[in-house]
């Protein structure tokens, strides 16, 4: 494990899809799942858990799941990139090329991290309002997230997928997902082929903060 600051992880946390299959150590997958479950949740009520996926035929079930519907989601990156200028189009293209090589090899990665989720343990103050309910996830995804920031600290490679939801039915059958359990969030994670996370571009506060009321400027 490095000894990576907590703003080096967040600033570094980018998709890594190029995963080598070397086996993560039982100590380091420790690590990573304690990091998983020390994050925050409504009412303290831990409603997920993540099923550690290494089962060859298992990932390649999942592989065979997810593949397809990657493909027709590529088919959006490739129409967004058409009249976009050449260097955007070509960072957009270099993503699109790692979610290939993801689709082509998820089976080959050494775990694949399926979350779940009971929705009957979850506070979801805003199931009433006329809009997409968003606040059940604030109990599942700070889980997710801690994860993948102990991969950084780790070197561990990793990225987020909801795909899999497409075919959550048949996700839910391949696992042994029981009845009222749903599932959040895949992530295959591995050593990276290359050198892994790095520099990420994101707006920042001067885009995405406001100060006191919505519209102005921060700071």
């Amino acid at each position: 494990m490095s000894d990576v600051d907590l703003y080096e992880a967040m600033s570094t946390l980018r998709a890594v899809r190029r995963l080598r299959p070397d086996p993560i150590p039982d100590d380091v997958m420790e690590r990573l799942l304690q990091a998983a479950a020390w994050a925050p949740s409504g009412g303290n009520q831990q409603p997920w858990r993540v099923v550690v996926v290494t089962d060859p035929a298992l990932k390649q079930g999942l592989a065979n799941l997810y593949a397809p519907e990657w493909a027709r989601f590529a088919v959006g990156y490739e129409q967004r990139g058409a009249d976009l200028p050449a260097d955007s189009k070509a960072a957009l293209m270099r993503t699109l090329d790692a979610g290939n090589h993801l689709a082509a090899h998820l089976h080959e990665a050494p775990a694949i991290l399926m979350f779940c989720f009971d929705v009957r343990r979850m506070a979801i103050t805003d199931a009433d309002l006329d809009r997409v309910s968003v606040i059940g996830g604030a109990s599942i995804y700070p889980a997710v997230q801690n994860l993948m920031l102990a991969c950084v600290a780790e070197g561990i490679g990793c990225t987020l997928t909801t795909l899999h939801c497409f075919r959550e039915v048949e996700v839910k059958e391949l696992l042994a997902i029981p009845d009222p359990w749903a599932t959040a969030a895949m992530v295959p994670i591995g050593y990276p082929v290359a050198r892994g996370h790095g520099p990420i571009n994101r707006r920042g506060p001067d885009d995405l903060a406001h100060r006191d009321r919505f519209g102005t400027p921060w700071p």
